[in-house]
């Protein structure tokens, strides 16, 4: 049996690289073959499914502090490759979720001295992973940091999102979740509102209709409305590793994530996988952390939820063996 490992991260437990190694030892054990190819949606774990960072660089964190952010730089050459994650200069995370963020004063400046850096070190291609931002502040911090604007020309700005969220509505999806009350939503949307006016008037961009221009926060709108091309996260990272190409010939792929829930087969990795495995012709196992209520799951997608197999503290705490022993059972049933 040749299989296919292609998870994306379990959020909080493990990393993609991690849970694809966990299934690699199931399948090996088992006397068959795979390939592992962890998978990401443009959100957290871009970076991991490209091949890790290479290189770190101190920023401005989302509320000032310093942080060092890790990225990726590709070979030297003319076609030299920037592979970087927003959330490792802008995000949530870094201010400890929203409970200590400032949801008004958080801004993406890091993410706009991360992208400097990159084109400093001579990136002409710059891929850059949009998710978990803290921010809504519609990629104005990452502009102010990238001034002069003109040092963009010729350079390959490509946005993988996570989401098709417009700009103008980030403010009201997205911003709850990073710790703004409901007063505070409404001042991000108008702030939103005159800012998407000021890219039109500056930029000639009306950002307000472009699908995923409110990924993270709107900073996927203000890098749109400076020449950067916006692309489904997981669509991007699944042709930058080939994923379909893996497929071919597999007799299983197996994929996951912590929590399987209403928008996993909806646009995110999961659902990609799934899509690209029926097109190929490849069963699928799905294994999850955490199968919430009302998941859809087609019907020729097998589902594993680590919570029910191994019990809550072992699946938080002990994620890669539950993850191996899920898949050595279903293996054993084949």
């Amino acid at each position: 049996m040749h299989v296919v490992a292609a998870p994306d991260k379990f959020r909080g437990t493990l990393n993609a690289p991690d849970v694809a190694t966990a299934v690699a030892r199931a399948v090996e054990a088992a006397g068959g073959t795979v390939d592992t190819v962890p998978v990401a949606d443009g959100g957290e774990g871009t970076l991991d499914a490209l091949g890790g960072a290479n290189r770190r660089t101190v920023v401005t964190g989302p509320l000032g502090d310093l942080v060092e952010a890790g990225w990726r730089c590709s070979a030297e050459g003319s076609s030299r490759q920037a592979v970087l994650e927003m959330a490792q200069a802008s995000g949530l995370d870094l201010v400890g979720g929203a409970r200590g963020n400032d949801a008004v004063a958080a801004s993406t400046h890091g993410t706009g001295e991360l992208v400097a850096a990159a084109l400093d070190a001579g990136c002409r291609r710059i891929v850059l992973g949009v998710g978990g931002s803290a921010s809504t502040d519609g990629g104005l911090g990452a502009l102010r940091a990238l001034e002069p604007l003109a040092r963009l020309r010729g350079v390959e700005l490509v946005v993988a999102c996570d989401v098709r969220t417009t700009f103008v509505d980030a403010a009201r999806v997205f911003a709850p979740q990073k710790g703004a009350t409901p007063a505070q939503v409404e001042l991000l949307h108008r702030r939103l509102e005159r800012l998407a006016q000021v890219y039109q008037q500056v930029h000639g961009v009306d950002v307000r209709s472009v699908p995923g221009s409110g990924a993270a926060g709107g900073l996927a709108g203000g890098l749109a409305a400076v020449g950067a091309r916006l692309v489904a996260g997981f669509d991007l990272v699944a042709e930058e590793v080939g994923l379909a190409d893996h497929l071919d010939g597999a007799d299983l792929v197996v994929t996951g994530e912590g929590f399987l829930d209403d928008q996993s087969f909806a646009g995110k990795a999961v659902g990609g996988v799934a899509e690209l495995a029926r097109a190929a012709g490849v069963p699928v196992l799905v294994v999850a952390g955490e199968v919430l209520e009302g998941v859809e799951v087609p019907e020729e997608v097998a589902v594993i939820a680590l919570v029910e197999r191994c019990g809550r503290e072992r699946a938080l705490h002990d994620t890669a063996a539950c993850v191996e022993e899920a898949v050595a059972e279903h293996l054993g049933r084949r």
